[in-house]
């Protein structure tokens, strides 16, 4: 199996999270990503880069989006909110996508479905509900994921895997909400192949759900990975990889 970004030397500048600027960065993300797919006998096209971009000015944003960026992932509302309108650009917009990628209130339910165009983090009934609420409210379908919380840790939002095909079946139910697939962040591992069982068991509840007719035809989506883990991540599945550092470098 091919070494994690994370295992790579810091300061080797042929390193996604090394020196340089976001172009080059992207580049050789890209290839691993590519790599990885075929490692997995699967199209490079199967899988989003999606730029996790919490506490990045809109500045380094604007140099993503030049560099071929296309889908960013926030986790608060109100950081996003102010990049989203600095780079003009919300739900539905052409061009760029935002995904919510961080735990979400209830009561911070509207200004996610005014702002996002996918949320990754669903992880009671009530969110859902009071999401498909507004969504209807305001006119449109909300693509989501459902978060599972993979290792059991107190500190991490997300459903416990025996409750994902029931939550899929009454998500699935609401008017106004797609219902795409699964996201996770498993306990952190270091060497990062300590991430694949928890990545394997993420697609298994995936096709398990769809076997079962818990979920619909548009229930393929693997949300996991992210800078330290993500070419594991795609070889087990992921269609999403939340890639932060590796990307805009060591958060401020």
């Amino acid at each position: 199996m091919g070494s994690s970004p994370g295992s790579r030397e810091s300061g080797d500048p042929g390193a996604p999270g090394g020196p340089g600027s976001i172009g080059p960065r992207l580049a050789r993300l890209s290839s691993l990503i590519s790599e990885a797919s075929a490692r997995a006998g699967r199209a490079p096209g199967e899988v989003t880069l999606v730029a996790a971009s919490k506490t990045v000015t809109a500045d380094r944003l604007r140099e993503a989006v030049a560099a071929g960026v296309r889908c960013f992932g926030e986790n608060r509302i109100q950081e996003a909110a102010g990049k989203i309108a600095e780079l003009g650009a919300g739900a539905g917009a052409r061009g760029v996508e935002w995904h919510l990628i961080g735990h979400l209130q209830s009561n911070k339910a509207r200004r996610a479905v005014e702002l996002f165009d996918t949320v990754h983090s669903v992880d009671s009934l009530k969110l859902a509900e009071r999401l498909d609420q507004v969504a209807g409210e305001l006119g449109r379908r909300l693509p989501v994921l459902i978060e599972v919380n993979l290792g059991g840790e107190g500190s991490k939002s997300g459903v416990a895997p025996a409750e994902v095909l029931t939550l899929c079946e009454r998500v699935g139910a609401l008017a106004h909400l797609e219902l795409h697939g699964l996201m996770a962040v498993p306990p952190y591992t270091e060497p990062a192949e300590g991430s694949r069982p928890f990545f394997r068991r993420l697609r298994e509840l995936r096709d398990r759900a769809r076997a079962s007719s818990a979920a619909g035809e548009s229930f393929r989506e693997l949300s996991m990975g992210m800078s330290h883990d993500f070419e594991i991540a795609v070889e087990e599945g992921a269609t999403f990889v939340r890639i932060g550092t590796a990307l805009f470098g060591p958060r401020q």
